[in-house]
């Protein structure tokens, strides 16, 4: 037995790896094909077109690692019971549950596999991946985001804080402002909420800004004037040299490019502001219940396999994508409900791999001995 256990595992992990890295190989490059004329006009060299692939490869492998792990199963058990190998096995005494262990260890150790490397590898490949797509696209990258705390340049060359920023309602939190004279700081200006004001409709200000048509409205502004020593404090101010929450939106680091702690510290410092933003806690669960898949997955090949549900070589492939596209339909749906608040987060995260993981489980139980 011990044996036959060997013989399927390096089938298996040979099979998942020819596949995995073939797929996410070939996501990588349509990405990059998808990009190559918005790459063009800086006439990148191949070594940075070649990068930007490699730093995309992760993601992709993340994303594609249990439809691989379902074909792969499929694939092995169902060629092993195609060949009278399972008849054989039971001939002898063998018992099949005692045979499929090591794999439902595998998948236990394939989904911590990749866990890890979606809070590890994948956020910092990705924001290499934007990084060189910035660089390659020739755009400056003149914002730093950790935590929801954003430091930039307004545009007449002042440093920029912003202690915790709100992209739905386009409001930030703790906004400082170093305004900096020719050889030192001249002004310090803090203000405890600004928010983005669009003038088109009425907007007098407008009219003496040339061309101003919307502007940071800062809140409860304190202003330190390092010259004379002054401090003085107004309810309201206008700030017309700080870019649109558009370019905020562009820049702030997305979902795939936090780790779980980042992504928990940056939505609980917004729940702590009064604010619930639940696309971030949706994501924060996804991080989390992705993962499982993996081991989902690797179960529910195993026992359609074993039941003689499936047939040959490319229909067996066709059925592993099927059922991978069924999942990631229902769970991409999910997870929309719950962006859009429809579905609480932990429902909307969880409640496509409970089911899967459920239809698997019970399929593995009713496997003949």
């Amino acid at each position: 037995m011990l044996i036959l256990q060997r013989h399927y595992l390096k089938e298996f992990f040979k099979l998942l790896a020819l596949i995995g890295i073939g797929l996410a190989s070939i996501f990588s490059i349509l990405d990059l094909i998808d990009k190559i004329d918005d790459f063009m006009p800086s006439r990148p060299d191949l070594r940075s077109l070649l990068l930007y692939a490699i730093f995309n490869f992760p993601k992709y492998l993340l994303y594609l690692l249990p439809a691989a792990m379902l074909i792969c199963s499929l694939f092995i058990f169902s060629q092993a019971s195609r060949n009278k190998e399972i008849v054989a096995i039971k001939a002898t005494g063998g018992k099949l549950k005692t045979l499929l262990y090591p794999f439902i260890i595998a998948g236990i150790v394939l989904s911590i596999f990749a866990f890890v490397v979606g809070e590890t590898v994948v956020p910092d490949f990705s924001r290499r991946s934007n990084d060189l797509k910035n660089t390659l696209m020739k755009k400056e990258k003149k914002l730093l985001f950790k935590d929801g705390t954003l430091w930039l340049k307004g545009t007449d060359g002042s440093p920029v804080r912003i202690e915790l920023y709100i992209p739905e309602r386009k409001l930030a939190r703790g906004m400082s402002i170093f305004v900096i004279g020719k050889d030192f700081l001249e002004k310090r200006i803090e203000a405890e909420e600004a928010e983005w004001i669009n003038n088109k409709s009425s907007s007098a200000m407008a009219d003496k800004v040339q061309n101003a048509e919307s502007l940071w409205r800062l809140k409860k502004v304190t202003i330190y004037d390092i010259d004379s020593g002054k401090v003085s404090k107004i309810s309201k101010m206008d700030y017309h040299y700080l870019e649109s929450p558009d370019f905020f939106s562009e820049e702030i680091k997305k979902p795939d490019e936090m780790g779980i702690g980042e992504l928990y510290g940056y939505a609980n410092r917004l729940r702590i502001a009064g604010f619930k933003n639940t696309k971030l806690v949706v994501d924060l669960n996804s991080k989390i219940s992705y993962p499982l898949t993996n081991f989902f997955m690797i179960i529910l090949g195993i026992s359609l396999s074993m039941k003689g549900l499936v047939g040959k070589g490319l229909f067996v492939a066709g059925l592993g994508l099927f059922i991978s596209i069924i999942y990631w339909f229902t769970y991409t749906f999910m997870l929309s409900m719950g962006y859009a608040g429809i579905a609480p987060p932990v429902i909307a995260t969880w409640l496509v791999p409970v089911l899967f993981g459920t239809v698997a489980g019970y399929l593995f139980s009713k496997i003949p001995e």
